[in-house]
């Protein structure tokens, strides 16, 4: 189903009015030139209002893509990559399109990506390697989808990831930490020589992740969200497979020297309903007080509907924040992001290419489709000095329906940050190859999933280089997303009951979770008392007498979230 939702910057009546009256000031002589200032004020205010959503004066960029050919290149999706100088190591991901909706169709063994590939952009070259040669553990994982990867120095650190492995004769999310020594496994494809030597494992089931992201802050890892996927895909939920969210971010310190690998100092964060994500962007973010972290930008699914998140989670060291004031509509799955910062301005400015998205613009008007097609659309999120997040559609789209599963290689030769942030007030020239778009899944059809033509999907074999060209551009669209729903909880602190009061109309169906500091869902449900446009519910917790801090979490429309503590004691 799409519903159409008025979008900001489109009311041409008003727009129209606006000037017919600066006419009739300007061009009447017997106008009161009294009335004509009062007016002229008026206008000048809302014009103030009003311009905002068709400009981008803190933004003054356009996007310009250039495909650039590397014959020999296959399609790939969901891979990793690391960088060395000029070239790319490019492993694992999958060498078809969008999976099948028949669990016997879906993520075949055929479709692993069996080779190591190493790129050299500028010069056009491409080398490749089989992983036969590694062993059965190492050469299974690294062919899988949905790796956590990360890059630290001249090492590239691997987590988890999903595939068939022969060796259990299933599809599993491998238990693996594996690391590889970069520069000399690109001397080893170049050269074909054996890699073995350049590659390390470990196993613990902690490290059973596939489909979320992992950092490095500090001397730690950071493992986001995700989820353990054993066994075959089945869209209607038949037992097919087993599936268990992370609900945490784990973690953990890695010790990689000489012949060692192990990893130490392990903990984790868990919130079942604020860390319920996988395949979703994980933007690095550089904060108003200047700290560096990442923020969690939507992902998929929540608890109560098969629908993505929509509200952003802001990740620092050893602390998490949800940020259910604001919603961003226009990229909801993984796809190839990078994230630009101002320190002249203050400003965080972070760009999404195409992939998948509940929320669209047709025509100049807010698309929502809960069957979360395809898009072409590249949208921009800033955060300002104040704290406060904007959310953008660019004039540019993609070329088409792509970007789902690519991953954006940044330029190194740009200023960077720690976080991997292009640092835009040290860049010297106007224009900036920003970097590579690679891969991700094309679909020349919005739902190819809903509509059983997977098969029409294919992994992209295009590369396009991205430019930031200054540029004062108009017409770019302003999106309003604001939360406005808030929640009232009393008494707070309570000895034992509590009540949760939500403005909030009849028709509007409201769940609540109550988590405790273990990251358990101690009570859930629907707010069932709806009087004079609000809905509440007494809460009567099963808790200890001792003095405990909980957290209750309010659901409306299955998009708007709001969350506050309360101290039982």
């Amino acid at each position: 189903m799409q519903i159409s939702i008025p979008a900001p910057g489109t009311m041409k009546p008003l727009e129209n009015n606006l000037f017919k009256g600066l006419f009739f000031c300007i061009f009447t002589p017997r106008f009161n030139k009294k009335i004509m200032t009062r007016f002229t004020s008026i206008l000048l205010i809302l014009l103030a209002l009003y311009l905002p959503a068709k400009t981008q004066s803190d933004f003054d960029y356009s996007i310009a893509l250039e495909e650039i050919v590397l014959p020999g290149l296959p399609g790939l999706q969901s891979y990793i990559y690391a960088q060395h100088e000029s070239k790319w190591l490019i492993i694992g991901g999958r060498k078809d399109g969008l999976h099948a909706r028949q669990p016997f169709n879906a993520f075949p063994q055929s479709g692993n990506n069996t080779m190591i590939y190493v790129a050299d952009i500028a010069s056009g070259e491409l080398w490749s390697s089989s992983m036969e040669t590694l062993t059965v553990s190492i050469r299974e994982q690294l062919q899988s989808t949905n790796m956590n990867f990360s890059q630290d120095g001249d090492t590239l650190y691997v987590i988890g990831g999903y595939a068939f492995a022969a060796s259990e004769n299933d599809h599993i999310t491998f238990p693996y930490l594996t690391t590889i020594t970069v520069s000399s496994v690109i001397e080893a494809v170049i050269n074909n020589e054996p890699l073995t030597p350049f590659v390390k494992q470990i196993t613990n089931d902690v490290f059973a992740i596939t489909g979320g992201h992992l950092v490095k802050m500090g001397a730690y890892f950071y493992l986001v969200g995700g989820h353990r996927f054993d066994g075959r895909y089945n869209p209607m939920g038949n037992p097919t497979y087993v599936q268990s969210y992370s609900n945490q971010i784990r973690m953990f310190t890695i010790n990689n020297s000489g012949n060692q690998l192990t990893y130490g100092n392990y903990s984790a964060i868990t919130d079942p309903v604020h860390l319920r994500r996988r395949d979703y962007n994980l933007i690095a973010q550089v904060f108003p007080d200047g700290t560096q972290g990442y923020t969690i930008s939507s992902g998929v699914f929540q608890l109560g509907v098969d629908l993505p998140f929509l509200y952003p989670v802001d990740i620092r060291e050893n602390s998490y924040t949800p940020i259910t004031t604001f919603n961003q509509y226009l990229c909801n799955y993984h796809a190839a992001n990078i994230g630009l910062y101002d320190s002249v301005s203050q400003q965080m400015h972070n760009l999404f290419f195409g992939g998948m998205s509940q929320y669209y613009y047709q025509n100049g008007t807010l698309i929502q489709d809960n069957l979360v097609p395809f898009v072409k659309t590249i949208s921009r999120l800033t955060r300002y000095a104040d704290g406060s997040l904007q959310e953008y559609q660019m004039t540019e789209e993609m070329p088409g329906f792509q970007g789902s599963g690519a991953e954006f290689i940044v330029n190194p030769d740009l200023p960077l940050n720690a976080t991997g942030s292009i640092l835009l007030h040290k860049c010297q020239n106007d224009t900036l190859l920003l970097g590579h778009i690679f891969g991700g899944i094309y679909s020349p059809l919005l739902n190819p999933f809903s509509s059983n033509q997977t098969s029409q999907t294919s992994a992209d074999a295009r590369i396009y280089a991205v430019r930031l060209i200054p540029s004062s551009v108009v017409g770019v669209q302003k999106i309003d997303g604001t939360n406005p729903y808030q929640l009232n909880v009393f008494p707070n602190p309570s000895k034992g009951d509590f009540t949760l009061e939500v403005e909030a109309d009849a028709s509007v169906d409201v769940y609540y979770y109550l988590t405790n500091t273990a990251g358990a869902i101690i009570d859930e449900g629907f707010l069932n008392e709806k009087n004079n446009g609000k809905q509440s519910k007494l809460i009567r917790p099963s808790i200890s007498s001792a003095q405990q801090n909980l957290q209750v979490t309010i659901v409306a429309e299955d998009r708007f979230f709001v969350t506050k503590k309360i101290v039982i004691h």
